[in-house]
């Protein structure tokens, strides 16, 4: 298990993380989150041991990271990392040796993640020769070759068609089953929702909010109900407790100022007639996120 415990950074006079504390078990998916600046990449670096904490400790296992425990974890950063004169196999074999691993096994593993990613043809291929989404498969599998106990996700899915993000969201709940710990940041919420069973969401180094989803979510108290049918908008907004109401091109989203108020929709609508759909909608994660960065930014 990975332990963030009570860990703060300073840069001379800047604060880039603020006491910050979690923890990833095995074959747990747990989302970092942040707008640009928020201290993710710093808190990146200081679990793979980059950088030292100014307070605090970072374990793995109960244990202090050092260079046989970096071994045992993967990267995938944001930014390209690729040594783009190098073709796809001398890449593998440099990022393998790096891990302290031989080279008979770097190139079994390797032949076996290329036929995985679908890209067995570029093996000897140089990576400056490659599309933007097949460079973003040969840097995920230079952060699994390996084969990782913790695995830190930092925006995966930059610069693929759905087609690979459908294959990657594959390749990462395999290593989840296998018992991988895997560290995911994302801006795009809905690839959050769909892996994160935990996260915390950090501003300025802060956190501001961090649990399970499945509690955020239920805590979080505005809501929306969508209806289909024949309403009229300057009604609906003089209902007790309705805040906004949107259009859309097939419903009405009605927003709520929590769940109490549901009823008074409700028996609103029981007064028309061709009401075809009237649910209650749980808050997504970007709500939850625009709503609590904007509360600790003071909007």
């Amino acid at each position: 298990m990975l332990k963030v415990d009570g860990v703060t950074k300073y840069y001379d006079d800047f604060k880039a993380v603020d006491n910050l504390t979690f923890d990833v078990k095995k074959g747990e998916i747990f989302g970092l989150l942040g707008v640009n600046g928020a201290g993710k990449t710093t808190t990146f670096r200081m679990i793979m041991n980059l950088i030292s904490p100014s307070k605090g400790k970072i374990t793995w296992n109960g244990k202090k990271i050092d260079y046989d425990i970096t071994d045992k974890i993967g990267f995938l950063t944001e930014e390209r990392s690729l040594l783009t004169k190098l073709t796809v196999k001398e890449q593998m074999l440099f990022y393998g040796a790096l891990k302290s691993l031989d080279e008979q096994t770097i190139l079994k593993r390797l032949d076996k993640l290329l036929k995985r990613f679908e890209i067995e043809e570029y093996k000897e291929r140089k990576i400056n020769t490659l599309s933007k989404g097949n460079q973003q498969k040969v840097q995920f599998i230079s952060a699994i070759i390996n084969e990782p106990e913790l695995l830190i996700l930092d925006e995966p899915f930059s610069g693929l068609d759905p087609i690979n993000i459908e294959l990657f969201k594959s390749v990462i709940l395999e290593l989840k089953e296998k018992g991988t710990s895997i560290i995911f940041s994302s801006h795009r919420m809905d690839h959050v929702e769909l892996f994160c069973e935990k996260l915390v969401i950090l501003v300025k180094g802060k956190s501001v909010l961090e649990g399970y989803l499945k509690d955020i979510k239920k805590d979080y108290k505005i809501k929306k109900v969508i209806i289909e049918g024949n309403v009229k908008i300057n009604e609906l907004k003089k209902i007790d407790g309705v805040t906004n109401v949107i259009k859309t091109a097939s419903f009405y989203e009605v927003t709520i100022k929590d769940e109490s108020y549901y009823k008074n929709v409700f028996n609103y609508l029981k007064t028309k007639d061709n009401i075809t759909k009237f649910s209650l909608q749980e808050p997504s994660l970007e709500e939850i996120f625009v709503s609590k960065v904007g509360e600790a930014y003071g909007k």
